[in-house]
């Protein structure tokens, strides 16, 4: 009998279906072979400060910097009361264990995710305590279709492999906790007046908001400029009409406009010639396939409304109903391997197209290609063909299947034409442009129209004559705000030979080398983050600093935290201890080193405040029993609390409580009275996932078997 443990009850569902185990009992499915349990992502967590000291329980300039000799963890908090266990953590950790410790248990498989934190959240489970008296493998899969499911159990890995992948998790995990609870801890207390949040210091978070200041300090400073063009428009012998535009050598923009004026004067009834066309066929081959980021930037610019975060949760949505492969990766081909099944699953995805002739599969290097592959391979769709997706679900999924074909459509070929006319007596030459579509190719998966830009059939060396000419007034154009898309490529590459328009193909070799700023996995978030703490905000698709934001780069001393090239170095190291090539605990020292004298810098600091947060006015009005232990629930500045909540009462209603926020709302006096005294409130105005507006019945009930509240929806 061998022991599967999988990151989520989802994936542990695919691993059964795959090896047909239908008997389910408390917290896994059992088969004659195999046993499949699950944890709920992370089940253990790192201890907070005040669980090794309860000094830290609260927040003193001199306690800092709080560095203990060795980070511990403990079971995960209830996320409603920290200091408080999380019941259903504390009993799935206890069942995995026990089946670790079963008699006929001969080994153990993890098979959370092939990255960073799959690797942490097995590892922190099978090993915590005590190194397990059974060889643990690792099952490695890109996708949890059933194919792949029995294929990958036949090829198993020691666990022992993964050490510089487990290394590289724990380094990432402690570093952001010192930096973390250490500088925000010390900023808070530094630069904030009044209580209620903090201010919030961060390893990504800071250099990501750095781009976006940089970019609004560019905006801001920017002075329009006016400048001019010309333009001619020339009449052949057989009567058709093209124009060109004015060049004096490579300028075509010019800052004064009577130079422009006397030039057109002396156009007037000109005759020119042809002096030089170059006819050139030219390719356009389709965009990479998709890594996250690119995926993100894709449907963000595209689709209105949509988050990078959000494509992000939809994708995962999609990979354990095992429809896609692995989202979070940041390669854009495919292993050299998957040649035989890509073309099986490419089979499987044309049978309806009407262009489905025009597919062909062939083995190119822009496709498959090892040198471009870092862990897992881009993001494709599986063999596996969805009977139903949600609205959400498919613009993701069609966006990956189409790009997936793509790559196997003719190259598009399109014809471009130059001319270069010169007028009598007139230094310099017109230039003209055409355009025509010769062969669509992979733009009928999209249905991408070319605008064609016909030109007359005029030879070299024919003569013209000018009809009109005209001096056009423009004016320079500051640099666009950033967007979610162009935020991504910059985090991707930290800012390294940017192209904001591509599609991820360039700086490949940057991303390779993990000189970035986050991880593929974490940079929505990061994002999210930036947004909910207050430092951006989004109107429409641009993202801007706020008063806060700005403040806090110009103010907080700890320059090194905004700066690219550190955070990309710290990112590289990252990368270079889960290949091996670099140490764990070099890598911790200096970030202890680093959140030392980050501390110190911040002490000596001249003080000026930040962040100054005016508190609201909160009355003592009762609202209702406590349906915990009966004492009355007033409002506090958190939320709406039990007044035992200093002797042990957990009961409260948070403010900035996730589940209504989801919806766009938060808990009020009058919904808080109402559940609490007829144990229901009728809310208007929620907003559902498709922007929906919609009204339900709301409940806040206690999770028996969990211990914790939790909200019920009902629409009678």
């Amino acid at each position: 009998m061998k022991l599967i443990l999988t990151e989520k009850p989802s994936v542990a569902k695919n691993i059964a279906d795959a090896l047909k185990v239908k008997t389910k009992k408390d917290g896994y499915f059992e088969g004659a072979d195999y046993i499949i349990t699950w944890a709920f992502g992370h089940l253990v967590e790192l201890y907070d400060a005040k669980d090794y000291d309860s000094k830290m329980a609260r927040w003193k300039m001199d306690n800092f910097p709080f560095i203990p000799p060795q980070l511990k963890y403990k079971v995960k908090s209830n996320p409603r009361n920290r200091s408080q266990t999380d019941g259903g953590a504390a009993k799935q950790l206890k069942t995995i264990h026990k089946l670790m410790k079963r008699s006929d248990v001969e080994a153990i498989i993890s098979a959370c995710d092939y990255d960073r934190e799959g690797q942490l959240i097995g590892d922190s489970i099978i090993y915590r305590g005590s190194k397990p008296n059974k060889t643990v493998y690792r099952l490695l899969l890109n996708e949890w279709t059933p194919a792949e499911v029995i294929k990958g159990l036949k090829e198993v890995k020691q666990n022992d492999l993964m050490k510089p992948l487990r290394d590289a998790g724990i380094s990432r995990q402690w570093a952001d906790w010192m930096i973390g609870i250490n500088l925000t801890s010390v900023a808070t207390l530094k630069y904030q007046k009044g209580k209620g949040k903090a201010l919030n210091i961060g390893r990504v978070l800071l250099p990501t908001l750095k781009i976006i200041y940089d970019r609004d300090k560019e905006i801001e400073s920017f002075v329009a400029e006016d400048y001019f063009r010309l333009h001619a428009t020339f009449h052949t012998k057989d009567g058709k009409e093209y124009t060109g535009t004015y060049k004096k050598g490579k300028q075509e923009k010019f800052k004064e406009r009577s130079a422009l004026d006397e030039f057109q004067r002396v156009l007037e009834g000109k005759e020119g010639s042809v002096t030089d066309k170059q006819v050139e066929k030219k390719k356009e081959f389709p965009p990479f396939l998709f890594n996250l980021s690119s995926l993100q930037g894709y449907i963000t610019n595209k689709v209105n409304g949509w988050t990078s975060d959000k494509v992000l949760k939809v994708a995962q949505s999609l990979y354990e109903k095992k429809y896609i492969t692995y989202p979070r990766t940041s390669s854009i081909a495919l292993e050299e391997s998957l040649t035989g099944k890509m073309k099986k699953v490419l089979d499987n995805h044309i049978q309806d197209l009407p262009y489905k002739d025009e597919v062909k599969f062939q083995k190119t290097k822009r496709v498959f290609n090892n040198a471009k592959v870092e862990s897992h391979s881009a993001i494709t769709p599986t063999y596996l063909l969805p009977k139903r997706l949600t609205t959400d679900e498919r613009v993701v999924y069609m966006a990956i299947k189409n790009r997936f074909i793509m790559q196997f459509m003719p190259i598009a070929v399109y014809e471009e034409t130059k001319l270069v006319t010169t007028v009598a007596d007139v230094e310099g030459m017109f230039h003209t442009k055409g355009k025509v579509q010769l062969i669509e190719g992979w733009k009928k998966v999209e249905k991408i129209v070319s605008k064609d830009t016909l030109l007359p059939p005029v030879e070299q060396g024919a003569s013209v004559s000018v009809i009109k000419s005209e001096v056009t007034k423009h004016v320079t154009k500051p640099p666009k705000q950033h967007t979610e898309r162009t935020l991504l490529r910059v985090m991707e590459t930290c800012g390294k030979h940017l192209k904001e328009e591509s599609d991820g193909e360039a700086d490949v070799e940057a991303v390779l080398d993990g000189f970035s700023i986050g991880t593929a996995a974490t940079r929505a978030e990061t994002i999210k983050k930036l947004k909910d703490v207050g430092y951006i905000t989004a109107q429409q698709k641009n993202l801007t600093c706020t008063k806060l934001g700005k403040t806090l780069v110009e103010t907080f001393p700890v320059k090194q935290l905004f700066d690219l090239e550190f955070t990309g170095r710290l990112e590289k190291s990252l990368a270079d201890i889960q290949k091996g090539d670099g140490s764990k605990q070099e890598f911790l020292k200096v970030i202890s080193q680093f959140t030392t004298s980050s501390v110190d810098q911040i002490k000596a600091d001249e003080s000026e405040v930040i962040n100054e947060i005016t508190p609201a006015k909160i009355s003592n009005e009762p609202l209702g029993k406590c349906p915990e232990c009966g004492e009355t629930v007033t409002e506090v500045y958190m939320g709406f609390a039990c007044n035992k909540w200093k002797k042990g009462c957990n009961f409260i209603i948070w403010k900035n409580d996730k589940y209504l926020a989801a919806m766009r709302k938060k808990p009020t006096k009058t919904l808080v009275k109402n559940l609490l005294t007829k144990k229901q409130a009728f809310v208007k105005g929620l907003t559902s996932k498709k922007g929906k507006k919609f009204n339900a019945y709301l409940t806040y009930e206690k999770n028996a078997e969990k211990g914790y509240y939790s909200w019920k929806m009902d629409f009678k």
